[in-house]
């Protein structure tokens, strides 16, 4: 079904690094909004249409609570706004990662990461060496999959494993692509100058 409503994205520090989850406020009612699709937004108050697929219960323990919500599941979205998060979007809550429960996904990051140095190197604030360049085309390659090559536009796949989502998103910003949340894909303009 198609909603009108507003969600809003936070950024959470966890024990994989940061990720985002949402909360889609609509005149149905309010919803948790863990989809692999947010983590490639920053946060803010996207105000839209979106599909939702599916509309259940989920609990988790996090904080020493044992948490109970109504989630959806959002399959696309067509933005007409974005807006800075407001002060009581801002809740402080401890929540999973959402990547903690694909116990699959853990093996697959770890590769993927043995596969990325110089990526790990640039998040950690380390020099990029240009004699990398021939080795990170191949551990692009692999990171990316059927994405590679990149042209100027490219538009991520949320129904990959989260942790590999979420690689490809910093090394898509490493590489000077920055994303458009209202058409929903990373364009990389120096690539045309």
């Amino acid at each position: 079904m198609n909603i009108n409503g507003v969600l809003t994205i936070r950024t959470i520090q966890g024990r994989n690094g940061p990720f985002n989850v949402g909360r889609l406020i609509t005149d149905l009612g309010e919803f948790s909004v863990k989809d692999t699709l947010l983590e490639q937004y920053e946060e803010g108050r996207y105000e839209g249409n979106f599909n939702v697929t599916q509309i259940f219960p989920s609990s988790y323990l996090a904080g020493g609570r044992f948490v109970v919500e109504v989630r959806a599941t959002i399959k696309s979205l067509n933005l007409d706004g974005v807006d800075d998060l407001k002060p009581e979007d801002k809740e402080v809550a401890a929540e999973p990662d959402p990547a903690d429960n694909q116990p699959e996904s853990k093996e697959v990051a770890i590769s993927d990461q043995a596969d990325q140095p110089a990526e790990v190197n640039i998040e950690s604030g380390g020099e990029h060496d240009d004699s990398d360049h021939d080795h990170d085309n191949g551990g692009d390659e692999t990171l990316f999959d059927s994405l590679w090559p990149l042209g100027t536009q490219v538009k991520l796949d949320p129904t990959v494993d989260r942790l590999k989502f979420r690689l490809q998103r910093n090394r898509l910003k490493d590489l000077g692509y920055t994303f458009d949340p209202r058409e929903q894909i990373w364009s990389n303009n120096s690539a045309n100058a």
